[in-house]
């Protein structure tokens, strides 16, 4: 039976007072069940990367709440928030977010620094196939070789929950389909739950369960009955 890992329930997030209140979330409500492949679409504005940030732990909602892994995340306080994103959460960014001065080796071993039980970089980054790139430095790897640290490093904290933020975003097109196409097989061969968000269409096509927004709100969740192999695709 499937376990459903993260809930949002008629979350709102709004941003400013009075005349200036932007709401950025309206009422937004979902689940995710363990091992899914997620797919958060809209355009600029939606309000999806909201929603990646309070499941991040990054940002709180203004009522309603969110649940990850068992916990209300919703409801801790900053120094719970800082344990939570550290245990829980792997974080993919758009831009890799390496430190240039330290090899590949040493940004996923940053790690250990954060999480007791931070899976060796060396097996990480031979998961993400980079095993032959762990000496080199961001400068000397390609946009996508730099990606794949970057998932090496979420990865060997070994979260319950893996979030990219446009994760293919500066990357080709061939190369966001290695990129993809990783993140997928996380999912399928280490039942990780991997949650995107994005305004490519075509990447929902590969997801389990697509959430479309628009104006804050969910206007759309759809399951994937036959999600389509990221290779099979045509970016």
């Amino acid at each position: 039976m499937s376990k459903v890992i993260v809930e949002f329930k008629d979350v709102v997030k709004k941003y400013g007072e009075g005349e200036a209140t932007q709401l950025a979330n309206n009422n937004v409500s979902f689940t995710i069940e363990e091992g899914e492949f997620v797919v958060i679409l809209g355009q600029s504005g939606a309000g999806k990367s909201t929603v990646l940030n309070m499941l991040g732990g990054m940002d709180t909602p203004t009522s309603g709440t969110v649940t990850v892994a068992g916990q209300e995340v919703s409801a801790m306080n900053d120094r719970q928030l800082s344990d939570y994103r550290a245990r829980t959460i792997g974080f993919i960014f758009q831009f890799y977010n390496l430190l240039p001065s330290l090899t590949a080796y040493e940004n996923v071993a940053l790690t250990k620094n954060i999480v007791k039980n931070a899976k060796d970089p060396a097996e990480m980054l031979k998961a993400v196939g980079l095993e032959a790139h762990k000496n080199k430095f961001p400068s000397q790897m390609s946009g996508g070789e730099q990606q794949r640290v970057s998932i090496a490093r979420a990865l060997a904290k070994n979260p319950s929950v893996i979030l990219g933020d446009e994760p293919t975003g500066a990357l080709d097109s061939e190369t966001g389909v290695i990129v993809l196409e990783l993140l997928q097989n996380l999912c399928r061969e280490q039942k990780k739950t991997v949650i995107l968000v994005t305004h490519n269409a075509d990447i929902a096509r590969c997801a389990d369960k697509v959430i479309r927004m628009k104006n804050g709100k969910v206007r759309e969740i759809r399951r994937n009955e036959n999600p389509v192999p990221v290779r099979e695709v045509e970016w």
